[in-house]
């Protein structure tokens, strides 16, 4: 695979791992939006929301605010229980292409994202640094999350997009990305 930072080739051991999986995932993710157009990838194909450009803008946002969660702690994912329709409404945006947002910017944040949080892997003092969630419906009250999960989390994240991306991509044009 092409995507092997060069961060990939400094690290060894279990950090190596995590960014391997990490260029992996994201490969297939990107891979998905190729020869396509900003039309493209902003159509949704599917009963549900999604689309290609939302997809990877939704990615985006969680990639950066886990990365912000493992330096910061819960603040920086934000305080869930006082938030409003407008802000889940605001929040929805991640998932859609917004006028005047293109394929080339999406990919472009992304990248910086991805840049960010594989700096991040390669020069964390520990990735058992942990910080408490913070209060959220979806979060086991009173839970703490490592460095190591918040970034296993984006793994998981990054990859399960990626399936999904594959069957917007599948019903967009037919083309395939994983299969």
């Amino acid at each position: 695979m092409s995507d092997s930072t060069p961060l990939a080739q400094t690290v060894t051991g279990e950090r190596a791992d995590l960014l391997a999986e990490l260029a992996g995932a994201r490969h297939f993710l990107r891979f998905t939006t190729r020869e396509l157009t900003d039309e493209q990838v902003g159509r949704r194909t599917t009963v549900s929301e999604l689309c290609l450009g939302g997809l990877i803008k939704h990615v985006t946002s969680t990639e950066r605010a886990w990365a912000s969660f493992i330096v910061e702690g819960p603040s920086a994912l934000g305080d869930f229980d006082s938030m409003t329709e407008e802000d889940f409404a605001r929040r929805a945006d991640d998932f859609r292409m917004l006028p005047g947002e293109t394929l080339a910017g999406v990919l472009e944040a992304y990248a910086e994202a991805a840049r960010r949080t594989d700096e991040l892997v390669a020069t964390l003092p520990s990735l058992d640094a942990d910080h408490p969630l913070p209060s959220a419906p979806w979060f086991e009250p009173g839970a703490r999350w490592s460095a190591r999960r918040a970034l296993l989390h984006i793994v998981a994240e990054t990859a399960q997009h990626a399936g999904h991306a594959d069957i917007i991509r599948e019903a967009l044009d037919g083309a395939k990305s994983m299969g």
